[in-house]
């Protein structure tokens, strides 16, 4: 792993788009200039709905991968996030945010053997693959 850069806050790193509905604590929200709708958990978030908002799409990471090249991603395009590809925007010791599309805040795993290097240490600009595990989550921004 590479140094501890900037630890990735909710207040540095927002994503931009609309909740087009909620109910049942989950959220569908999709991100400013895109196709996607993402299905997330959002358990005290009701709206504002079909309105510009910002706030934060977190993943807990299953395995991380680096790569050498590809874009930026998540699939499916409409539902939960189970992969996320892209650039990672900022780095902590236990989490980072990788742009995707939109910035998308990973957890990292706790084992080491979860985490694979093959294309060089993670650092601020590396090309990363996340498997998220499931309930990926929203939170509204304040």
């Amino acid at each position: 792993m590479a140094d501890t850069l900037t630890k990735p806050t909710l207040e540095t790193i927002p994503a931009r788009g609309k909740i087009t509905s909620a109910a049942g604590g989950v959220v569908k929200f999709a991100p400013s200039d895109t196709n996607y709708v993402l299905h997330l958990a959002a358990q005290d978030v009701t709206g504002p709905l079909n309105m510009l908002i910002e706030g934060a799409i977190r993943v807990v990471a299953r395995k991380v991968y680096t790569v050498s090249s590809g874009g930026n991603f998540i699939t499916p395009i409409f539902g939960p996030p189970k992969t996320i590809q892209g650039r990672v925007r900022a780095l902590s010791d236990r989490s980072m945010i990788v742009q995707a599309g939109m910035p998308v805040h990973v957890e990292l795993p706790a084992e080491s053997s979860a985490v694979e290097l093959a294309n060089g240490a993670i650092g601020v600009g590396s090309l990363v693959n996340v498997v998220a595990l499931p309930g990926a989550t929203f939170e509204l921004a304040k």
